[in-house]
């Protein structure tokens, strides 16, 4: 390749434009030549045998789109790599060959970088596209998401570190300087680990959550006392959206060393419970028979619990708690309600003389009334 094609394309370019200069008396004008042919070689290889690889790939989702998404850093890659092979082999011929090979090699590792990030990403993004989580049991789609996003993210700070290593690496100041500091490498180590503690923390934190899944994606969670879904894993921090549409940030660590509650850790199914204070007068077999009316007419319902009973008692009134069940937070937090609203609705219309109220005994003050009363008109006379 090396001798044929340049020859080759020169003899092409001597007839089309005779007033080109002679390659054999320039150098530089060799690899050029050489660089233009690896260039039309790329770019030929790529439209005419990209289309095949794809065509054959159709039936393959993770070829599909690996092929997609890593064509055009491949494409570089390769460029890059034949540049190599051209200017070593020019090395005894073109004086700059050492500064070109120097600079293609960083070239070289940047492009494999980018090629081996996006193939990681492409992989990420076909398990995630073949466990869709827009299902009632989506469970295992969900942790499947967890552990895709977070192992890729976390694939990809450990590439991109390598990448970076190798690319320094290169660099024959920094090699000296790495020599002359490695007496001092233990204390340096030390510095070096407290000052990234709180991105490797995080980092194998989120290695941990991965593996572990203590929380999900799409997880109802209660953290810092907020009400909230799992909305975003980082490879540094977690995204909570509450309730009311606002956003908190977690860092990854907190959710190893903190208690928190998960509510759809194994299941997404919730009992709800519905309290109300009712006066003793109240009879409980009808709330027993309007709660069970009223959890078969809403269909956040999902027909497993519906259970009344009286669970305090003081001095006042007595406490009746209605427990229900639905599918998942939203729809146990929105049946509570209802189911709330149709027993207050209920007990005010058919019971009206049964809303908590006030006992006070007034017989001793009526005592004192009569005792008062006469000293009083004494007093006055």
């Amino acid at each position: 390749m090396s001798d044929y094609l340049p020859d080759w394309m020169h003899r092409q370019l001597m007839l089309a434009l005779p007033w080109l200069p002679d390659s054999q008396r320039y150098a530089w004008l060799d690899v050029l030549l050489q660089v233009i042919a690896v260039l039309l070689v790329v770019v030929i290889g790529d439209r005419i045998g990209m289309p095949v690889l794809q065509r054959l790939a159709r039936h393959f989702p993770f070829s599909r789109r690996l092929l997609r998404q890593c064509r055009q850093s491949l494409r570089v890659a390769v460029f890059f790599l034949l540049l190599q092979i051209i200017f070593r082999d020019s090395e005894s011929t073109l004086r700059i060959a050492p500064l070109l090979l120097h600079v293609t090699a960083l070239l070289t590792i940047a492009s494999l970088t980018w090629f081996s990030t996006r193939a990681v990403q492409s992989i990420a993004d076909t398990i995630v596209e073949l466990n869709p989580i827009n299902l009632v049991d989506n469970l295992a789609a969900r942790r499947i998401h967890t552990q895709t996003r977070v192992l890729a993210r976390s694939v990809n700070v450990l590439i991109i570190l390598v990448g970076t290593g190798m690319a320094l690496m290169t660099l024959p100041l920094l090699r000296q300087i790495g020599t002359s500091l490695l007496a001092s490498a233990g204390v340096a180590g030390l510095v070096v680990g407290f000052a990234a503690k709180p991105v490797l923390g995080n980092l194998l934190a989120g290695m941990q959550l991965a593996i572990s899944q203590p929380i999900r994606l799409d997880d109802v969670v209660i953290v810092e006392n907020e009400w909230g879904q799992i909305e975003e894993i980082t490879g540094t921090y977690v995204v909570v959206r509450i309730w009311d549409q606002r956003r908190m940030i977690v860092p990854l660590q907190w959710f190893i060393e903190h208690p928190f509650q998960n509510w759809t850790r194994s299941s997404a199914d919730l009992l709800g419970a519905v309290t109300i204070w009712v006066d003793y007068r109240m009879p409980v077999e009808p709330l027993r028979a309007e709660a069970q009316r009223l959890c078969t007419g809403l269909q956040e319902w999902d027909g497993r619990v519906c259970v009344v009973q009286v669970t305090d008692a003081n001095e006042r009134a007595m406490q009746v708690r209605v427990l229900v069940s639905a599918s998942d937070a939203g729809r146990t937090f929105d049946l509570r309600c209802k189911v709330r609203e149709g027993l207050l609705d209920f007990v005010q219309r058919a019971y009206p003389d049964c809303l908590p109220r006030l006992r006070a005994d007034t017989a001793g003050e009526d005592l004192v009334a009569q005792k008062v009363a006469p000293a009083y008109q004494s007093n006055r006379s």
